[in-house]
């Protein structure tokens, strides 16, 4: 089986490692991940991953309660970081060599995120996991996700969800929600749909770089997305 694309981005929520529990990190959920990860690393494919920290703490919503939205942002990332450290845990125990790269400089357990270093490891066949987001309060993961994908000249960005694509209204709420195959940038930001923030989506319409939103639940939709099947919803030109 042959790759369609030689190196991708893959954008995790943190949420997304939490399980059934919705809080912290489902050890089950995270070694299975690894598996599926390492399948597709198999392959040749030079793999980023971006992960947030929303399994521990989101800015927004601690904000929303009171915190100071700068505070609550670091803290985000902070999340981030050891959401990062874990999945690294976990792909090297899948004998993947993987590097940690964070935004914030935590030293004693992830590189600093430098773009030059970033380029090589992909080159050396290590998947690198980018954590703590741009490094700055106000930007979400997915803009973390566009930004970096856009510096290391990544082919796709593979935004990882609990649905099997975009839809034009929340299909938990409403049962008629029409699910999209295809759309374009100027569509998803005109629609204003909710799958990725606006400022990420403007920052891959500039860059190229299309978008294949999909459902990370179901077992084998990477391997898919990467070697070219149709999945989820891709967003393009």
């Amino acid at each position: 089986m042959k790759a369609a694309y030689r190196r991708v981005v893959i954008k995790l929520s943190g949420e997304g490692l939490a399980g059934d529990a919705g809080f912290g990190i489902a050890p089950t959920v995270i070694r299975a991940m690894a598996e599926e990860i390492r399948e597709v690393h198999g392959l040749g494919v030079q793999i980023a991953i971006v992960i947030g920290g929303g399994n521990i703490i989101r800015g927004v919503s601690a904000a929303s309660q009171g915190m100071d939205r700068a505070t609550a942002d670091y803290m985000g990332m902070m999340a981030g970081v050891i959401n990062g450290v874990a999945l690294q845990d976990a792909l090297e125990k899948e004998d993947v060599p993987t590097r940690v790269l964070s935004a914030l400089e935590i030293q004693e357990v992830a590189e600093p995120y430098i773009r030059r270093r970033a380029i090589r490891h992909l080159e050396k066949g290590r998947i690198v996991i980018f954590a703590a987001g741009t490094g700055n309060p106000y930007f979400t993961t997915d803009t973390a996700a566009a930004l970096r994908a856009a510096e290391v000249h990544a082919d796709l960005i593979m935004k990882a969800t609990k649905v099997d694509g975009v839809y034009d209204a929340d299909p938990h709420k409403q049962s008629g929600a029409q699910r999209f195959e295809q759309l374009s940038y100027e569509e998803a930001i005109r629609r204003n749909l909710q799958f990725m923030d606006q400022t990420a989506i403007q920052l891959c319409r500039q860059n190229g770089l299309p978008i294949v939103v999909f459902d990370m639940t179901v077992r084998g939709n990477i391997r898919k997305v990467v070697t070219g099947e149709s999945v989820g919803t891709l967003v393009a030109d």
